[in-house]
């Protein structure tokens, strides 16, 4: 790879392997009064809408492309996307995949992996357990470890959104992310170098960067809420630690109920069907927690979209 420092060249030239595997996924100005907010336009990134249902492909990809995976193949733990993002590039690069998800991960998520082709195993009840499991594994096997969100690849390919994003919104003034291990703000993070300013997003119930950045390094956290499938980890990364603490500018901390409020108007006002930890960055800014200036331009990711929240059964019964 050109460059392994988590930096903007090494997001572009990631960028460029990656490219051909991925999708440029779409922006939307929508009026914030259509929301019954007063601040102007917010211009979403619709990361949903990426292979596997959210921004992980990109990391995935980024992975696979860029070391040399062994005859065993690849072994990742996951609360559910990151798992169903490595089954797909897996099976897209003709990999064998072994994917370990704790019992939280969501049903939709848990298909999805078994329809790529991986091998599935459920491991204990949060993240850390799936990836306890997983790193046996891979020292049973020789599996190249695949890792959520600490490790350079990884978070190079997340980067990849933040170049996306300022292409496609070059005018935006602040970036509202979610957060959970932290791969995706550290790669947002590092591609805008603080020319933007950058939120981040947790659930009350799993506040591991605003833990960490209180205590001046990552420590365990709780891990629970209604996205502890995707926001929940254990602790944040170390690799994006150093990142977050120079160009995140702040983290805000929402409800359960703001989040499903927030999955509730992206679904009325836009028939946009987030996830959870998709809808969380938007939940601070419906909820209040997050305030901005007057005429401030506000761009929100939407990351992942992996739920089974809509039921389509009723067309087949019609």
């Amino acid at each position: 790879m050109p460059n392994t420092l988590i930096d903007r060249n090494g997001i572009a030239a990631v960028e460029r392997i990656i490219r051909p595997h991925i999708r440029r996924t779409p922006v939307l100005a929508v009026h914030s009064g259509d929301f019954g907010l007063i601040c102007g336009d917010i211009t979403f990134k619709f990361e949903l809408l990426q292979h596997g249902g959210s921004f992980k492909a990109r990391g995935a990809f980024a992975q696979l492309l860029t070391r040399e995976v062994p005859r065993a193949g690849v072994v990742a733990a996951s609360g559910g996307n990151h798992g169903v993002a490595v089954a797909f590039a897996a099976m897209k690069l003709g990999v064998p995949a072994k994917i370990f998800v704790p019992s939280v991960a969501s049903q939709e998520k848990k298909d999805r992996i078994r329809a790529s082709g991986a091998a599935l195993v459920i491991a204990g009840d949060r993240y850390a357990d799936a990836l306890a499991a997983s790193e046996e594994w891979a020292t049973q096997s020789g599996a190249m470890v695949v890792h959520a969100y600490d490790q350079v690849e990884t978070l190079l390919g997340q980067g990849t959104v933040g170049l996306e994003f300022e292409e496609q919104a070059p005018e935006l003034d602040t970036l509202l992310v979610a957060v959970g291990g932290g791969g995706l703000i550290g790669g947002v993070a590092a591609w805008y170098g603080g020319r933007t300013k950058i939120v981040g997003v947790e659930p009350e119930a799993a506040p591991t960067l605003a833990n960490a950045i209180r205590a001046g390094r990552p420590v365990d956290s709780e891990a629970g809420g209604i996205a502890a499938d995707s926001l929940a980890p254990k602790r944040v990364g170390e690799l994006m630690f150093p990142i977050a603490q120079k160009y995140v500018e702040r983290v805000v901390l929402v409800s359960d109920e703001a989040i499903h409020e927030a999955q509730m108007e992206l679904w009325k006002t836009l028939r946009i069907a987030a996830e959870p930890g998709g809808a969380a960055a938007f939940a601070a800014l419906l909820s209040g927690r997050y305030e901005p200036r007057l005429g401030e331009r506000v761009g929100v990711l939407v990351c992942g979209g992996n739920t089974t929240a809509v039921d389509f059964t009723r067309a087949r019964h019609a």
